[in-house]
């Protein structure tokens, strides 16, 4: 089994490799910069069958063990003449391991600060952060997709708490699939998680649960990416005891980062298709000031 990492060598890949400055100091776009209008046209070129898959889990509004704070929703229904008109009331804290969502680049910090080294008591307010929010991101993320299908390289349903994902390991997968992962693309990483939750208690735990290793952040970096899609999220505990491990890519090398991801349709649609490339679109909710956004990404094949 691959061993943990320590706390030098998980810092080393988020302070000693960040992206800070890159895009200049007051960037806010971060590594979506690497989606390029060229990148953009690549990619859409990708869509041959025209098949759409959502990788969005359902508004979670049933109270549940990984969802202790459910979303709201209320529909109106009212009158008008001999017909009539209905409406709806959302409500939800989307952060956590319920809601599919994306992270805007003020989510997430440790001691060095937020992406580019601000200062979040500074940056964030009551009232919305002041500082990579993600209405930065109000064209949209769209780009290539990869999907690296960790059950399907294992020949086993879900990643265990034993054997979480590394670095190495994705490599391995992007070759064995035929695929190269390049320059602002967005890396798509099945590990199981609905099979998971089918077979064990419901994953999700901030103790213990299964994912990505923190040397997967050596992958994200080398490969130049734009954005992580995952179903499961950083394993915890954490590698070295640092706040975040391959969250961590959000204030380091700017990632846009999609959470709780449902990829399981997409990992049969692309088995019953032969690739694993396609169009990857997400458009968060232009808010601003917000720290991320549901959302509803789609892969078109």
């Amino acid at each position: 089994m691959a061993r943990d990492w320590t706390r030098a060598e998980v810092e080393e890949q988020l302070h000693g490799r960040s992206n800070w400055g890159r895009w200049g100091a007051h960037d806010q776009v971060g590594a979506v910069n690497l989606i390029t209008a060229a990148k953009r046209a690549e990619a859409a070129q990708l869509v041959r069958t025209g098949r759409s898959v959502s990788l969005s889990r359902p508004f979670p509004t049933r109270p549940h063990v990984d969802n202790p704070r459910p979303a709201s929703h209320y529909t109106t229904k009212t009158p008008r003449g001999t017909g009539g008109i209905s409406g709806d009331y959302y409500g939800i804290e989307y952060h956590g391991v319920a809601s599919t969502h994306v992270d805007a680049l003020c989510h997430v910090w440790d001691e060095r600060g937020l992406w580019q080294g601000r200062d979040p008591d500074v940056e964030l307010t009551s009232r919305g952060s002041l500082w990579g929010s993600v209405d930065h991101w109000r064209e949209g993320i769209v780009t290539r997709g990869v999907l690296l299908d960790v059950p399907a390289f294992r020949g086993e349903p879900y990643v265990t708490l034993d054997r979480p994902v590394h670095g190495d390991e994705l490599e391995e997968i992007a070759e064995a699939q035929g695929v190269c992962v390049g320059p602002g693309d967005a890396v798509v990483v099945h590990c199981g998680r609905d099979a998971w939750d089918r077979e064990n208690p419901p994953w999700g735990t901030e103790e213990s649960r299964p994912g990505l290793h923190a040397s997967c952040l050596t992958f994200l970096r080398d490969h130049d990416c734009a954005a992580l899609a995952w179903d499961m999220l950083d394993r915890a505990p954490n590698d070295g005891g640092v706040p975040w491990t391959v969250h961590g890519a959000i204030f380091a090398y700017g990632l846009a980062v999609v959470d709780n991801c449902a990829l399981e349709p997409l990992a049969a649609a692309c088995a019953e298709e032969g690739r694993h490339e396609f169009l990857f679109v997400v458009a968060p909710l232009v808010v601003e000031g917000g720290t991320g956004s549901p959302a509803n990404p789609l892969a078109l094949l």
